[in-house]
């Protein structure tokens, strides 16, 4: 308990999923959260289960596609709590495991948008206010698609190997200012965007599985929210650059 005492955070996508379980033990290790989902009813029970277990939150309506809706949540953490320490980068979707020659384009464009473009701009937002405090921390969710290459479609790989590459980018340029950046590379996680994958791409979806026989199990929700826990708190202090693959193992196959 305690780690995070006396931080502001910020999670994208926190209305349910991985975002909410991050908030919630943000909170629970003292962090006041700011929770931002576009799906505002999602972000409100987040926040209503923080606070009847005696955290703090808010919660704010954020489509991460719109630059003054970013503005607009960083503005409602600085003017509500006073300062920001904490990025969360979770907000992202997937693309329906389309191969190279089925993507189309309108799939292409809202996954780079969403998953890519959202991240360079909240960056980008938060960066002059970790800047003048000299101190701030960023925990982008990229995926194991975006380190292997074969474990999605190829809009979603596209979208999480280019946040893997932002990552490592601003930890080198902003290492200097005491401004940290990791990312967390999940494996198969169930969550509510997994859930919403429907009618498939037939041969990117059978490629994208190949090897999952050789998975122990899927991982949880709660596991990787201790990693975004560790990688917000001063235990990971000297942890930078840095995309921690979290999935049992199974890339080492």
């Amino acid at each position: 308990m305690g780690r995070l005492t006396d931080k502001v955070a910020i999670v994208t996508g926190a209305g349910g999923g991985i975002g909410r379980e991050i908030s919630e033990l943000y909170a629970k290790e003292g962090a006041k959260v700011v929770v931002a989902d576009l799906n505002i009813e999602g972000a409100k029970e987040t926040v209503a289960h923080i606070k009847a277990n005696g955290g703090q939150a808010i919660a704010i309506k954020t489509n991460v596609t719109v630059e003054e809706d970013i503005d607009a949540m960083v503005n409602a953490a600085i003017e509500t709590y006073g300062s920001l320490d904490i990025l969360v980068n979770n907000a992202g979707i997937i693309d329906n495991m389309y191969c190279a020659a089925n993507v189309p384009d309108d799939v292409w464009d809202r996954v780079l948008e969403i998953n890519t473009k959202s991240v360079m701009r909240t960056m980008r937002k938060v960066l002059p206010i970790f800047e003048e405090k000299k101190a701030g921390v960023i925990v982008n969710m990229a995926s194991l698609s975006g380190v292997e290459g074969g474990r999605g479609g190829l809009a979603y790989t596209a979208s999480k190997f280019a946040v893997v590459g932002m990552t490592k980018n601003v930890a080198s340029h902003y290492s200097p200012l005491g401004i940290r950046c990791n990312a967390i590379a999940p494996g198969s996680i169930p969550t509510n965007i997994t859930a919403s994958l429907t009618s498939p791409d037939k041969f990117g979806m059978e490629r994208a599985i190949a090897g999952t026989n050789l998975m122990t199990r899927a991982g949880t929700k709660e596991e990787i929210a201790n990693i975004a826990l560790f990688l917000a708190s001063s235990e990971s202090s000297f942890v930078n650059g840095v995309v921690i693959k979290a999935d049992g193992g199974w890339s080492a196959y």
